[in-house]
């Protein structure tokens, strides 16, 4: 999305409603990447929309399991460097009951970055997938309805899909849950690099 196209059209919420640009994001590729390709992709977020003022981080997940805890210690990482409009912390985490009222309460001239935690296959643990689309969070979660939110979306691959996935992210090493949050909050530094403003 190009920053011409935020003065053109107004912003959405973050929310892909039309029923087109929904079909079109479930078609868009993730692609997975370690540090340098995280790096590479949210650097061409950068170029777009340059100043962290125009940029909101909604880290979906729980302080309650280990694995879905990626999110908000996102969250707690960039909240606690200054980012102006980050939801979802530890301390008040973006989960299913309260999602959408999050994403309201984010400004809506802001082009939104997902965050969440996901399962997946063996090589892909502890790698993240991106895309220049949203993400449906608690997609290993049955039952759970939730809408696609993000313009642009990163997903981190904590540990394997499982029969059990409930299970799994409960029983997800936290040590490993960190680092990726660690390596996840740098990379956001290192593509934004201004000054943080007290």
């Amino acid at each position: 999305m190009k920053r011409s196209a935020a003065k053109d059209t107004p912003m959405h919420t973050g929310l892909f409603l039309p029923q087109g640009e929904r079909a079109l994001a479930a078609i868009q590729k993730r692609e997975r990447v370690n540090s340098a390709g995280l790096l590479s992709f949210l650097q061409r977020i950068a170029v777009n929309w340059p100043s962290r003022e125009q940029v909101a981080f909604l880290c979906i997940g729980s302080d309650r399991s280990t694995g879905d805890a990626l999110g908000p210690l996102v969250g707690d990482v960039l909240t606690a460097r200054g980012w102006p409009h980050v939801a979802g912390t530890l301390a008040s985490p973006c989960d299913a009951d309260n999602l959408m009222a999050k994403l309201k309460a984010l400004p809506p001239q802001c082009v939104i970055i997902a965050v969440d935690a996901c399962l997946g296959k063996p090589a892909s643990v502890g790698s993240f997938l991106v895309s220049e689309g949203p993400l449906r969070p608690a997609q290993a979660i049955s039952g759970t309805q939730l809408p696609d939110v993000g313009h642009y979306s990163i997903a981190g691959v904590v540990n394997l899909h499982s029969a059990k996935p409930y299970h799994t992210l409960q029983t997800t090493s936290l040590h490993a849950v960190m680092q990726m949050a660690g390596m996840l909050a740098e990379a956001i530094s290192q593509a934004w690099p201004e000054a943080i403003q007290s």
